[in-house]
């Protein structure tokens, strides 16, 4: 995929940035240009589901700060066009969700919101140690997601023996103290 920001620097013109998804897969990111025009282009996201089209809008260059916490009651997770855009900061407030580390692109919240993303609630958070994982994870079959975390998602599986699929969703990451833990949910 063409990076947003080498893109703009090599084009001149743009007026609009699209970036389209499909069931959570960026497949076009698509360039409107309109000769003469100078102003900040307009980014619109969208992820066309089976169900619902999740958008989100904004124009390049706004600037927002994330708030950041240790995980609340839900966990959301934004689709793949708003991670290609590189709106953290506007999804956190525009949302009113927090962010759990500045680069883990995971977002908590005490009440659920309407996100352009998977929405989770989080049934337990487990500190990244193998005495805490074997006395809190006793399932062998789970979906597992990592999001700034230094092992893979099949290290992950080989290591604790878990199958994919199922019901649980595991969320290997860091917390905003920088500890590795795990969010262990169920969707919404």
């Amino acid at each position: 995929m063409l990076d947003i920001t080498v893109g703009l620097n090599e084009l001149q013109y743009v007026s609009e940035i699209h970036i389209v998804a499909i069931n959570n897969e960026v497949k076009e990111l698509l360039w409107l240009i309109n000769k003469g025009f100078s102003k900040a282009p307009k980014i619109k996201t969208i992820n066309f589901n089976k169900t619902l089209n999740e958008k989100f809008d904004f124009v390049w260059g706004d600037e927002s700060q994330s708030n950041f916490s240790s995980p609340l009651k839900f966990l959301y997770e934004p689709n793949a066009a708003v991670l290609k855009s590189g709106a953290f900061h506007l999804i956190s407030e525009r949302y009113s969700v927090q962010k759990l580390h500045k680069n883990t692109h995971l977002f908590t919240s005490d009440k659920t919101v309407n996100f352009p993303g998977r929405k989770f609630i989080i049934n337990a958070t487990i500190p990244y140690s193998k005495k805490e994982i074997k006395k809190s994870l006793q399932i062998n079959k789970a979906n597992i997601t990592t999001r700034n975390f230094p092992e893979s998602v099949s290290e992950i599986r080989r290591k604790f023996k878990i199958s994919d699929g199922g019901d649980d969703y595991l969320f290997f990451t860091t917390s905003e103290n920088d500890q590795k833990i795990i969010l262990a949910c169920s969707k919404v």
